[in-house]
């Protein structure tokens, strides 16, 4: 009848939304939080802030990876990038007293430089994109590493709040509103953007196809090779946003920030329904993917658990959103 087929369309429709895994898993781990440590600190609005913090400096950061996943191709120097921008803002601002504007141009400039060499490194020699943005991470980990050493004698770059007192941009990217972080409002401003780009948008239908079938996307005038580069340097530039929150919010830079957050990315976009052969994904689920990630983190610490647990919950959240997003992919193939 009517409302049987009403039913089954509205089941298809919901299985083709990568996404769907993410939003449960976010509302099962809130509620477990917000029992168990509800009364502890997590409910608070210090705690709030303090997991949303958490969830946004990723999801920034995973919102251009997941991008470059359903084009295909991965990104794992993002971590190095991170680190590497933030000194290339807090060295010409705290040693040399370049306005932030400056500092951020040119932070930018560097980002757009290592988006282009991996993106056409990987499509003019067709290597795989992880290996050349391995190579990427550690170059740019000892670049940065040796010329912080070489121009501060030091790996930590301190003073930036106040050589930046007065700074009309400061509080744009290291301010706060209503007592949460400013780094919210761009993560959720950022995923309403990519959303958009992503599902109605000819450069989103290009980045579906360059991920799903690169020769049938060629065939049907793709630009394919355009398109991978310009992610590649998208990624690179989320990396950057987020080297700048951090580094303005903290009022300092290291060498060794953003280490490991490639992987915590990666994860954040497979968690969020993004498949890591390509072609499939969502920028809301990778939001909802990050909000996991800082639920988790900051509700471990209220309750009382183990931090190295967390790792171990990565992990299995890791692999059960592989099978997930997989059975799903086929349930909503086989449902078409």
């Amino acid at each position: 009848d009517v409302a049987t087929r009403a039913q089954r369309a509205w089941r298809r429709t919901l299985l083709r939304r990568p996404e769907i895994g993410a939003i449960a898993a976010a509302l099962v781990v809130f509620v477990l939080f917000a029992v168990e440590a509800g009364d502890k600190g997590f409910l608070s609005k210090i705690g709030i802030a303090g997991f949303l913090e958490v969830s946004a400096e990723l999801g920034i950061i995973a919102a251009g990876v997941t991008l470059l996943m359903i084009a295909g191709e991965f990104d794992v120097s993002v971590g190095s990038m991170l680190g590497a921008a933030g000194l290339m803002i807090a060295i010409p601002v705290a040693e040399y007293g370049w306005p932030l504007w400056a500092a951020l141009l040119f932070a930018c400039s560097g980002a757009v430089l290592v988006g282009v060499v991996n993106g056409m490194l990987v499509v003019k020699t067709k290597l795989p994109s992880f290996i050349v943005t391995l190579a990427l991470l550690f170059a740019l980990r000892g670049l940065a590493l040796a010329v912080t050493r070489l121009v501060t004698d030091k790996t930590q770059i301190e003073g930036l709040r106040e050589a930046l007192d007065g700074d009309p941009l400061f509080q744009l990217f290291g301010g706060q509103i209503a007592g949460f972080p400013v780094s919210i409002v761009w993560w959720i401003g950022l995923t309403i953007v990519g959303t958009y780009v992503l599902t109605q948008t000819r450069f989103g239908n290009w980045v579906f196809g360059a991920g799903g079938d690169e020769v049938a996307a060629r065939n049907v005038g793709v630009p394919v090779n355009r398109v991978k580069v310009t992610l590649f340097i998208v990624t690179a530039l989320c990396a950057t946003l987020v080297a700048a929150l951090s580094t303005l919010s903290a009022g300092s830079a290291d060498v060794l920030r953003g280490e490991s957050k490639e992987f915590q990315a990666i994860t954040a976009a497979v968690i969020g329904g993004s498949l890591l052969t390509g072609g499939y994904g969502s920028i809301l689920g990778t939001f909802f993917g990050a909000l996991i990630f800082g639920m988790v983190s900051q509700g471990f610490y209220y309750t009382g658990v183990d931090p190295d647990w967390f790792q171990v919950f990565l992990g299995g959240m890791l692999l059960v959103a592989v099978l997930f997003n997989t059975y799903i992919r086929k349930r909503a193939l086989n449902a078409r």
